[in-house]
């Protein structure tokens, strides 16, 4: 069993930056690949970017790719998501998600485990 709790949402003008946080309780976080999801008002969660359980392998969705950077810390039990040059299409509830499943994966079953959500909102 895994809880995770992100925090660090807010509101952020356009072109500014946030880190997101999400800490995930449990003694075998660094077996789980970690990923981020976002969903904006009226729209379906999307996938967000991806973390392999070691931290060697990383994936991004498109509209983020070169703007968002994961990152994980095996030892603090937390996996960041650092975005820079923010746009209001960014606005949304972010969740982190942990799973086992083999290779990273950009789809919702590919996680196990979900957290509650942070809010992000950047003006324009």
């Amino acid at each position: 069993q895994v809880q995770l709790v992100e925090s660090g949402g807010g509101l952020v003008q356009a072109g500014g930056s946030l880190t997101l946080s999400c800490a995930a309780s449990g003694r075998t976080f660094s077996s789980y690949n970690m990923g981020w999801f976002r969903q904006a008002p009226g729209k379906e969660r999307e996938f967000v970017a991806a973390i392999k359980w070691g931290g060697d392998s990383t994936g991004y969705a498109g509209s983020v790719k070169g703007r968002f950077t994961i990152s994980r810390d095996n030892a603090k039990n937390t996996v960041y998501l650092r975005m820079n040059n923010l746009e209001p299409e960014d606005t949304a509830v972010y969740t982190c998600a942990a799973g086992r499943r083999v290779g990273l994966s950009t789809r919702q079953e590919g996680y196990d485990y979900w957290g509650q959500g942070t809010q992000v909102t950047v003006s324009s």
